[in-house]
């Protein structure tokens, strides 16, 4: 047997294998660390599997799969899939690396520290230049800082269920170098954005989402064996969201210029990426 894929959710495992079986190539199955190890049978096989992984690993919702269950799907496969809490937090590490998980837990822990009576201070240490009038320049990571700071449960939610789906799968195909890059580079440049179209009273790791949405759509459609794409409802409402946020509709403040200069970034530093020779 030659291993061609790692999965970490075994249900859906189970139905690219079975999609496989259908297409005359026999596979098994065997529990990892972090999820499921997928296996072929034949040597010969291999460059067809390694293909269709890589299709459901961009289409993972396609109906096909589905269609493939119904039709050659077999209760004889035995897996433990544990409690469903451990089932969940494998899930979780296993769709994250060591930066996306780094991040994901200093989001959290400034905003716990922020809900139990330190948010003047918090926002007076890591806000941006002209939160308080002793910021000075010299204090350098003010131009990232505020990409950490959270001012509600949705805010928090909302990004880092974002954060931890998009850098989590660009860090485990692409690598923690291109994430940090994003992460730096879109966690700065869209906050001196914002900071010119209204001032410093801003904060979140929304700029940072949106240059993550921006490279995943970008190197899905020029480098789809890449394995990130975005697919395109997805993209499509975080535009709408990006635009939403200018017409003030719902009468929430947004950064919308974080939003706009990180959909920037992340687009520009697809199209580099995606020129690039494997």
């Amino acid at each position: 047997m030659i291993e061609f894929g790692i999965l970490p959710n075994i249900r859906a495992a189970q139905a690219l294998v079975d999609y496989l079986k259908g297409e005359g190539i026999p596979c098994k199955v065997q529990q990892a660390q972090q999820g499921v190890t997928l296996f072929v049978i034949n040597p010969a096989d291999l460059p067809r599997a390694q293909a269709e992984f890589d299709h459901f690993l961009r289409h993972p919702g396609d109906s096909k799969y589905l269609q493939a269950s119904w039709d050659y799907g077999s209760t004889a496969t035995q897996l433990d899939y544990g409690k469903p809490s451990a089932q969940l937090l494998r899930q979780f590490l296993a769709g994250a690396g060591p930066l996306t998980l780094l991040v994901f837990i200093c989001c959290v822990v400034i905003y716990l520290f922020w809900n139990m009576g330190y948010a003047n201070s918090l926002f007076a240490t890591l806000g941006f230049f002209g939160v308080t009038p002793y910021a000075t320049l010299h204090e350098f990571w003010r131009v990232f800082t505020p990409s950490l700071i959270h001012f509600s449960a949705m805010h928090i939610i909302f990004n880092l269920l974002w954060w931890w789906y998009l850098g989590g799968r660009i860090e485990n195909r692409i690598g923690t170098g291109t994430l940090f890059i994003l992460l730096l580079v879109g966690g700065t440049l869209p906050n001196i954005l914002q900071f010119m179209m209204g001032g410093p009273n801003f904060g979140g790791l929304s700029g940072v989402v949106y240059a993550l949405a921006g490279y995943t759509w970008v190197m899905g459609r020029q480098r789809p064996e890449a394995g990130i794409g975005l697919p395109p409802a997805y993209m499509g409402f975080m535009i709408l969201w990006l635009i939403l946020g200018f017409t003030d509709l719902f009468g929430l403040s947004m950064a919308n210029g974080a939003h706009l200069g990180g959909l920037l970034v992340g687009l520009l530093q697809g199209f580099i990426d995606s020129r690039k020779r494997t």
